[in-house]
């Protein structure tokens, strides 16, 4: 699992219970899922299709730092399939899992678009096209 970016739980993202509010959470993976798509389908028009189950194993406090990871499971014809797991880097336990996330990248018209991609590029990749 690769991990791409941290935050920083505050006041503002608890629930009643003191803890990590779940649709806060959702909200940060579904951002940071799209800008990977953007980057790695070259399109800024990329939408969620789908997302497989959505398990909660534990949480966090304000003022833990939790991570969001993203692995590729597959590109398709006009989508990228994503998983997902984030975990909290104060207590070292995950405290969610997505198996599967489709995210899917549109034209002009706002209809799936052929992307072409078939493998995970950085940015070294596109440096030395």
């Amino acid at each position: 699992m690769r991990f791409h970016t941290r935050k920083w739980v505050k006041p503002e993202d608890l629930n009643p219970n003191s803890t990590l509010f779940g649709g806060r959470l959702l909200a940060w993976i579904d951002e940071e899922l799209a800008l990977y798509s953007v980057v790695q389908l070259q399109n800024n028009k990329v939408v969620t299709k789908h997302m497989t189950e959505i398990n909660f194993r534990s949480s966090a406090r304000q003022g833990d730092i939790v991570e969001i990871g993203i692995d590729v499971v597959r590109f398709g014809t006009t989508s990228i399939t994503l998983m997902c797991q984030v975990r909290n880097m104060m207590t070292r336990e995950i405290i969610i899992t997505i198996d599967s996330i489709t995210m899917v990248g549109l034209g002009d018209d706002g209809k799936p678009i052929v992307h072409g991609k078939t493998k995970i590029e950085y940015i070294n990749d596109r440096i030395n096209d």
